[in-house]
């Protein structure tokens, strides 16, 4: 019953996040059923039995004397304010597209072939984005390239990056940010999330030194970059070596690569925690069959574990691999030539 629970409270989230529920709840104090459906413009009947599974799950607190509900500030943090480090909302809206994406699942499962990334509805890439985001805001220029020997000096002179496999370019944009003398170069094979980058480069006023293309992550344009990054996207990939051996090739003299991986184990009893268990349904429903539709010698799955990754890459002619620095849910390494 706790996990059917779980999964049913899961659309509520959705639905509260996608409404503006959560954000209009959000340091407003108690509120009354009708006080919400005001603030929102919705039906305060619905709004009413949306409330009640809040509280049933305890992301809401109710006073009945009162007949009002309060958000508190720690649920809001994760569920209303997407600058905050433990925003995870966007794990609640991509399973609208996973959940619609079940009959091409188990026809994957029976037959051994994949569902491609583009296979699955515009939810699912909005909200992959939106999940990875605020981790890559709270870490990556204050903890994981600092971790990179000479990374952060490099950028600071000024030096060409690649991000490969940029997504919505969240990551791509936070480095641009924070480095004005270097120039940074987003691929993803995904072109609706390459035209989502751009508008946001634009957007943020970067645009000049930042540009986007669509291409793969084994023979992506351009060369003689300072720094390679992968986020979260390596074991995505039918063919992770094409992919490092295109960085052996394209990077500079001392150049480095950042990978950042799920913090998850290759044993399946070490999976067993809450963040282990979330990369591994999210690696059967996603990544896994991602990788298979794309017919290359690999389907690693997230939690495939670092010696996998640290041998292809050797292979590749990236021989130098270091744990760089490590969270609850990332792991990043150093590669090298």
């Amino acid at each position: 019953m706790i996990d059917s629970g779980a999964a049913f409270a899961g659309l509520c989230t959705s639905i509260g996040v996608r409404l503006g529920l959560y954000e209009a709840m959000a340091g407003a104090g108690p509120l009354t059923s009708q006080d919400l459906a005001a603030r929102t413009r919705l039906d305060e009947r619905y709004v009413r039995e949306w409330l009640a599974s809040q509280v049933a799950g305890q992301y809401v607190l109710y006073e009945p004397g009162t007949d009002t509900y309060l958000l508190t500030d720690e649920h809001a943090a994760v569920l209303a304010d997407p600058g905050a480090a433990t925003y995870s909302a966007g794990a609640f809206t991509m399973l609208q597209s996973l959940y619609a994406s079940e009959d091409a699942l188990v026809d994957a499962y029976r037959t051994g072939e994949g569902v491609g990334w583009q296979e699955h509805g515009p939810a699912l890439y909005e909200g992959v984005a939106t999940f990875f985001r605020p981790g890559y805001a709270a870490a990556l220029v204050s903890e994981w390239l600092p971790a990179l020997d000479g990374v952060v000096a490099g950028l600071e002179r000024g030096m060409s990056v690649a991000d490969v496999g940029c997504g919505f370019g969240h990551s791509t944009l936070l480095m641009a940010r924070a480095f004005p003398n270097s120039r940074f170069h987003g691929f993803d094979f995904h072109l609706p999330s390459i035209e989502r980058a751009r508008r946001a480069a634009e957007e943020q006023g970067l645009a000049e030194r930042v540009t986007f293309e669509v291409a793969a992550a084994g023979d992506f344009p351009g060369g003689d970059y300072g720094l390679i990054t992968y986020f979260d996207c390596l074991h995505d990939l039918g063919d992770p070596g094409a992919a490092f051996r295109r960085a052996a090739r394209a990077l500079a003299v001392g150049g480095a690569c950042l990978v950042v991986e799920p913090n998850a184990a290759a044993a399946p009893q070490d999976n067993i925690n809450p963040i282990g268990r979330s990369f591994t349904a999210t690696s059967a429903t996603l990544c896994l069959p991602g990788a298979v539709a794309q017919k290359g010698p690999y389907a690693l799955g997230n939690h495939a574990g670092e010696d996998v990754l640290r041998t292809i890459a050797h292979e590749a002619g990236l021989r130098s691999w270091k744990l760089a620095a490590e969270g609850p849910a990332s792991r990043v390494y150093d590669v090298r030539r």
